[in-house]
């Protein structure tokens, strides 16, 4: 049996290193015995420049810490939580905002501590995922209801428009064809209504810098005039398995919709500027699931921004900042991307808006 002069090899603590929170293992002391791969990732440090040294010289208030610690330490209680800020080295920037529980481990090896640290935007964002999950899947029932409902008396009062239509001579044959005309309006919008639920998912391999090419070319030859288009690509993401077509039209969307919010800067000053941004981000939990990689693909344009009205429902459907929009456009982007097991998140000021589209890697 090991005892606390001979402590466990560091293979005993290596599970700790697929967790996706930050796991520290402590002594009596609070010096660090071990510290997992997200801890070190957090930081900017080496595991090895860890090892030894108090862990409470990692916060920015080391004191309750320190106190929180003490008290697990005599045993006063047999779990301990707050809230602390980590201080983190020079290139990360600033504090990162963390939630610090503070346990016993089995005694077998001597006094041991286990410090789990959960990222407070990371588990925000797990929410606000959790949220969005919750709302597309009412959405989507509240969508295929309502087409449905819409669609069945759609068909009956176009017919009937038609016949009246063969009765009635002169202008008034002008009323039935506003009547035909908007029954085929909202039967093109009922049709895109139910497109996410009925369209085949095709599964074959994505390039996503493909998928980002083509809606590029789209959008300029959509609008000629005063808009830019920048790439910033990593090349090395690997090809995933997906269904292109999808996320073609979710990218395409998105894309689109912010150079219709530029309408204005294209013709005033000719500066707008859209940009497609590709990385890779590593242990990435999306829906309560673990991912080792993941794409992420930022859209940013320099245009007014979301309307702070909208901003909290612009995934929702039949919402629109833009008179004339018909509110589809992001609520089916939502849907494409989640059907590939990712997210879509949006951040948004006056001149600063940008869509970040997450999907797991392979």
């Amino acid at each position: 049996m090991t005892d606390a002069n001979n402590p466990p090899p560091a293979t005993a603590y290596a599970p700790f290193d697929l967790l996706a929170t930050l796991v520290a293992v402590i002594d009596a002391e609070g010096d660090c015995l071990f510290a997992n791969t997200r801890f070190e990732a957090a930081l900017g440090l080496s595991r090895r420049s860890m090892l030894g040294r108090p862990i409470e010289d990692w916060f920015v208030e080391p004191v309750v810490v320190r106190e929180m610690i003490a008290a697990v330490v005599r045993n006063e209680a047999e779990t301990s939580r707050l809230e602390a800020q980590l201080r983190r080295s020079a290139p990360l920037g600033e504090a990162l905002p963390v939630h610090v529980v503070v346990s016993a481990l089995d005694a077998a090896h001597g006094p041991r501590f286990l410090l789990e640290l959960i990222e407070i935007e990371q588990q925000a964002r797990q929410d606000r995922e959790e949220r969005a999950l919750g709302q597309a899947q009412a959405t989507k029932e509240l969508i295929r209801n309502l087409a449905h409902e819409i669609k069945n008396p759609l068909g009956g009062i176009r017919g009937a428009a038609q016949l009246l239509e063969m009765e009635v001579q002169g202008p008034l044959t002008e009323y039935t064809q506003v009547i035909i005309h908007e029954a085929d309006r909202l039967q093109s919008l009922v049709d895109r209504l139910l497109a996410p639920h009925r369209k085949p998912h095709i599964v074959s391999d994505v390039n996503i810098h493909e998928v980002c090419e083509r809606v590029r070319s789209v959008i300029l030859a959509e609008f000629t005039r005063g808009m830019a288009i920048h790439r910033d690509y990593d090349i090395s993401i690997p090809e995933f398995r997906g269904d292109r077509e999808q996320l073609i039209q979710a990218v395409l969307n998105i894309v689109r919709n912010a150079a219709q919010a530029l309408g204005e800067r294209m013709s005033a000053t000719g500066d707008a500027v859209i940009t497609m941004r590709t990385r890779i981000a590593r242990n990435v939990t999306l829906g309560k699931t673990r991912f080792r990689l993941a794409l992420e693909l930022h859209i940013h344009d320099n245009g007014p921004g979301v309307p702070a009205s909208i901003r909290e429902h612009i995934f929702y459907p039949l919402v629109s900042g833009r008179e004339g929009g018909s509110g589809l456009g992001l609520t089916l982007a939502q849907t494409f991307v989640q059907q590939h097991q990712g997210t879509v998140e949006c951040d948004s000021e006056p001149g600063n808006t940008t869509f970040v589209i997450t999907i797991p890697l392979p």
